[in-house]
């Protein structure tokens, strides 16, 4: 992993490649590479660091190859040293490779190779698959397409690889399984990219491989099949979202930009899915399912970092709200136990990119065993997208920033929107379900006017940026808000933050509060703040310092705290919508603070596509 883009056409491949590496940079990485053809000449640059070290490799160097691939990794087999970076070259540097995926028996395949004369130049299982292809290059009429169909038949694993060689200058070879790659279709033109982000700006029109599925791209044209060889017929998509939107549109970060977006995400995720008059959530998605989800007795939702929090909500509102038991599984743990799942049972897929590999084996495990199989994504044709049986976009538009924010808030408001559905399916009733539709119509509005007051938490900021670790504490709906503060802060400050349930604090936890550990604590005023104000008197007890997340009605539980975070009221089911948005501000202005930038979280990758 983590970044692919490819080219080839009429035009001069790298400054097109360069540009596409840069709209992939938000998914992180730590090196990067290009490799160009130019007559039959292939050469190849690659840098540790960020794509600015590339650009100073490259120097003054003219390469006016029209066909190219080029590749961001983020660290899996190897440190991130130029050796180790992307493309990967035979023996002969006749032909590069750049894949994303894990290839899980690169060991046995090296050892094999190198018995038979092959150098190794790097520590990366990638590097097995141009010597692989160089082998089969070496028997009597194997061109590169077949070579490459033979070599993904002897490798275990997931990819996403993009191939080109001298010997075939006329040609860009593509696969994938488990790993994305999306063609962009242009006129005498044809992109590949890991994610469409990176085309947007030549294209809308793309067509999204599965797996198990190749592609060999000419100027011409192209064609897809299987690896027998089969002919697979796919028709252009046309995606509907700018190359405008992967901009900062004058906000200093993405995070900042995404989270204004906030208000407008949510009118996006409810319009024309709320009809008020009847206390109806109206979701297109789920039409030919919605019989047999009235049957449905039980739901497991599956989904990994913040989209688990936002599952756990979900549990939250469906169990109270619409009478059916709910489970929330972690997707990398869910296929390596023995889940009880019936003909009645529903497996609910949470993702913002829709490839989150984890999330993916977990839906097709539950597929094997019968069970109704949806999907909550926002990448519009993404792998789950394509493979649940039904299921609700978010449209929340493209997520840049690492740390997840505005498709956080637009998971929580499809969840919502679920739990009214499935609620009027069974024991809710209309009047329930309007004041529910109604008060989803306000959030927006409310959203804004915590945007708006954004700066009150600037002292709160500055209070905890030196502090050596955190509690965020919530009850209830707020437990999985809290957990998701906690997160939103160790990705983008660095600053070690645990999330709990407010009462699991005195199970241990509450041994490291003292002057130095302060601590968040979400209280709205609701169902259990009597409960969390006596955790708040244990905290002050133990010297912590505290700062309350809480609204107006709130009363003597201001002079309790060192800080307020005010947050304006709604009903408790959608409370978390509005409690999660400080939150995430208040982890922006730490790193801010602390001089991190928050959408380059060491470490961190945007869509984890591999296990």
């Amino acid at each position: 992993m983590c970044g692919i883009i490819g080219y080839i056409g009429k035009r001069d491949a790298l400054p097109i490649l360069i540009e596409g590496l840069k709209r992939l940079e938000y998914r992180g990485y730590d090196s990067a590479g290009v490799g160009i053809l130019d007559d039959k000449k292939l050469s190849v640059f690659r840098s540790p660091g960020k794509i600015s070290s590339l650009e100073k490799a490259l120097g003054d160097s003219t390469i006016a190859g029209t066909i190219g691939i080029a590749h961001t990794r983020w660290a899996t087999h190897g440190p991130p040293e130029e050796r180790n970076a992307h493309p990967h070259a035979d023996c002969g540097a006749r032909l590069a490779v750049v894949h994303n995926g894990i290839i899980e028996n690169y060991a046995e395949l090296r050892a094999s190779l190198e018995s038979r004369g092959h150098t190794f130049r790097s520590q990366t299982d990638t590097e097995v698959l141009p010597h692989l292809i160089e082998e089969e290059q070496k028997k009597k009429s194997c061109d590169l397409s077949t070579a490459v169909r033979s070599v993904l038949r002897q490798i275990r694993g997931t990819y996403g690889i993009a191939v080109v060689s001298s010997e075939a200058p006329d040609k860009l070879i593509v696969a994938r399984l488990g790993s994305p790659i999306v063609l962009g279709i242009g006129t005498d033109e044809f992109f590949v990219a890991s994610d469409a982000s990176a085309v947007l700006g030549h294209t809308h029109k793309v067509i999204f491989l599965d797996d198990g599925e190749m592609a060999e791209l000419s100027r011409d044209g192209y064609r897809i099949f299987s690896l027998d060889n089969s002919k697979i017929d796919k028709s252009p998509e046309e995606l509907d979202w700018s190359a405008e939107d992967m901009q900062k549109n004058g906000q200093p970060h993405f995070m900042l930009k995404e989270m204004l977006e906030q208000p407008e995400v949510i009118r996006n995720s409810l319009r024309g899915r709320l009809d008020v008059e009847n206390g109806l959530a109206v979701l297109g998605g789920l039409r030919d399912v919605a019989e047999r989800l009235r049957h449905i007795d039980r739901l497991i939702i599956v989904a990994c970092g913040s989209a688990y929090y936002a599952g756990q909500v979900g549990e939250y509102m469906i169990e109270e709200n619409a009478g059916i038991p709910v489970e929330v599984e972690l997707g990398s743990e869910f296929r390596y136990r023995q889940p009880i799942i019936t003909e009645n049972t529903a497996v609910l897929a949470v993702s913002q990119s829709g490839e989150t590999a984890d999330t993916l084996a977990a839906i097709r495990e539950a597929k094997m065993k019968g069970a109704l199989t949806l999907g909550i994504v926002n990448a519009v044709g993404s792998t789950i997208a394509r493979e649940t049986d039904a299921g609700v976009y978010n449209h929340a538009g493209p997520e840049i920033g690492v740390a997840s924010t505005k498709a956080f808030v637009s998971q929580l408001t499809v969840f919502a929107l679920l739990t009214l559905f499935l609620g009027r399916q069974r024991k809710m009733s209309m009047s329930y379900g309007r004041k529910l539709a109604l008060e989803l119509q306000r959030i927006p509005d409310l959203v804004q006017s915590i945007l708006a007051n954004r700066q009150a938490l600037e002292p709160i900021a500055a209070s905890i940026s030196g502090a050596k670790g955190m509690f965020y504490l919530g009850r209830k709906y707020n437990a999985p808000i809290a957990f998701e503060g906690a997160l939103k802060l160790k990705e983008v400050s660095y600053i070690h933050a645990e999330g709990y349930a407010s009462g699991e604090m005195k199970h241990g936890p509450i041994a490291l509060v003292d002057s130095s550990f302060p601590s968040v604590v979400i209280a709205p005023v609701d169902s259990v703040f009597e409960k969390n104000k006596s955790n708040i008197q244990e905290l002050k007890a133990r010297g912590g310092k505290i700062f309350s997340l809480t609204d107006e009605d709130s009363g003597d539980l201001r002079s309790m705290s060192d800080g307020i975070i005010a947050v304006p009221k709604t009903v408790e089911m959608l409370q978390p919508i509005l409690d999660i948005v400080p939150l995430q501000l208040l982890a922006y202005q730490v790193a801010l603070t602390k001089g991190f930038d928050p959408d380059k979280p060491r470490n961190l990758a945007k869509s984890v596509t591999v296990e």
